[in-house]
């Protein structure tokens, strides 16, 4: 049996990571499995409902702190649930973000050593593909989606996060862990030709 493996595709909100998972995993059939983060698992979803404010707390912001642990524990949970599973069974195993986006994110309002030690039990990907767009052109494209906002898509917040990924990556790399980074602004055609290469590669 081949061995499994875990790519990742990282990007601000409307980066295009979602687009191009789902292509990717289309594009690769039986042998890929798709997944993503915040994951489907029940911290997921808990996830998901509290970033378009359903559980909002009247008068108050949720911390990032809260955000940094429950991401943390959703990884686990997901990693265990899921994608361990599909490597183990000689998956190309495709998540659509991964703890890098818990370092872009969270790492603006919380401690960034903390976040990484959260996260130091999580799966390390073979490859992580980082779509860069300018948080200007990402807001646009969330826009023509006509969804609701969620708490972290504010431009403001979205710089923010531009720059946590881009000491994320750095870090990261010098670590050793591999990361391509690809204009995200260029047409999602062409976008998909040089992530199929590099995830085929």
């Amino acid at each position: 049996m081949t061995a499994g493996r875990l790519i990742v595709i990282e990007g601000l909100d409307g980066a295009g990571t979602t687009t191009q998972a789902r292509r990717l995993a289309a594009h690769l059939g039986s042998a890929a499995h798709l997944t993503r983060e915040p994951s489907d698992g029940p911290i997921g979803k808990l996830i998901r409902e509290m970033l378009t404010g359903s559980h909002a707390i009247p008068g108050a912001t949720l911390s990032q702190s809260t955000f940094g642990l429950l991401f943390a524990a959703d990884r686990l949970d997901h990693i265990q649930r899921e994608v361990e599973p599909a490597i183990a069974a000689g998956k190309l195993v495709i998540s659509d973000r991964w703890y890098h986006s818990s370092l872009a994110y969270q790492g603006t309002g919380a401690d960034r050593d903390w976040i990484t030690n959260l996260n130091s039990r999580a799966l390390r990907p073979e490859l992580t593909i980082f779509l860069r767009v300018r948080p200007e052109v990402a807001a646009q494209r969330r826009a023509a989606r006509a969804q609701p906002q969620e708490l972290f898509e504010a431009i403001e917040m979205q710089r923010e996060v531009d720059a946590g990924y881009r000491a994320t990556i750095a870090e990261l790399a010098a670590n050793g862990e591999r990361i391509e980074t690809l204009d995200g602004e260029l047409p999602a055609d062409q976008v998909f030709g040089l992530v199929l290469a590099l995830a085929t590669a």
